[in-house]
């Protein structure tokens, strides 16, 4: 017996009518998906999550692998002060220890790991490094979420072909694949740490930050109608979804692209271009 029109389906009627027609492929299934969210079956959330899981099984490491030239490390002969500063100012909380330089991986270090000194206790890097994982390019982002979640690693040194570092991975770069961007304890909601100072005289900026803002922080002139925050500009200036390690320079600036992922830009890495006069106001 048919429902009546007015009646509610159950549970069982709204089951049995997505998986009456079995998919074919991939996109067959995302169409179920997206007709189930039509239908209120599922929420958007749920769909996003689906989708992202769906992407991951086909994505490799070299997809959202922090290049090498973006890698901030610490050196195995840094000062303990050096490197509680070098921690505050990127809010990191791993960081690869590296030796002559960053194809020399000494292992990983946690920030945590200098709590003892600031109670008193001697602190030795060489003593608090933990084993680096080495893994190639070419590795899945489901088998290293899967070896990840087995092996309780965070962060793992990405190789080339030729056994050189080319970047590295965390399983936060995996987990929003999936999920979008996760905020950390390091990560703030606060509107002044939108634009954040680091070393060396270069800004991390939320792509979240609105233009006008941004404007009034650098002296720039970007303007667009159709957005309202500085990722957006990127992205309209791209004309595409721009990629990690995307950048432009623009207006005496150089804006690089230091996190996205196949959705939106989350954060930006800016600096003055080098003939820039940072005199000015």
């Amino acid at each position: 017996m048919e429902p009546s029109p007015t009646s509610k389906p159950s549970l069982l009627e709204r089951l049995s009518a997505i998986l009456s027609g079995e998919p074919e492929d991939r996109e067959d299934l995302l169409a179920l998906m997206y007709s189930a969210c039509e239908r209120n079956l599922l929420d958007t959330d749920a769909l996003s999550i689906i989708e992202g899981a769906l992407q991951v099984s086909d994505m490799q490491v070299r997809d959202v692998m922090v290049p090498r030239a973006q890698m901030d490390v610490v050196r195995i002969d840094d000062s303990v002060d050096t490197i509680a500063h070098f921690v505050i100012d990127t809010g990191h909380s791993r960081f690869p220890v590296v030796g002559d330089g960053k194809d020399d991986v000494i292992g990983i270090f946690h920030a945590k790991d200098l709590l003892p000194h600031f109670i008193g206790r001697p602190f030795d890097l060489r003593a608090t490094v933990r084993p680096a994982v080495f893994i190639p390019e070419s590795k899945r982002l489901n088998v290293l979420l899967r070896e990840f979640r087995v092996s309780r690693n965070h962060m793992a040194m990405v190789v080339d072909e030729y056994g050189g570092v080319a970047g590295l991975v965390t399983i936060e770069d995996v987990l929003e694949q999936i999920v979008g961007e996760i905020e950390d304890e390091y990560d703030s909601h606060e509107h002044d740490d939108e634009i954040r100072l680091l070393q060396g005289g270069r800004y991390r900026v939320k792509a979240t930050t609105e233009l006008s803002a941004f404007n009034e922080a650098f002296s720039t002139q970007f303007a667009n109608d159709d957005v309202d925050t500085i990722g957006g500009f990127m992205l309209q200036h791209f004309g595409r979804m721009p990629q990690r390690g995307d950048s432009a320079e623009l207006e005496g600036l150089r804006i690089r692209v230091l996190r996205a992922d196949g959705r939106r830009v989350h954060t930006l890495l800016v600096d003055r271009t080098p003939h820039t006069d940072t005199t000015g106001g």
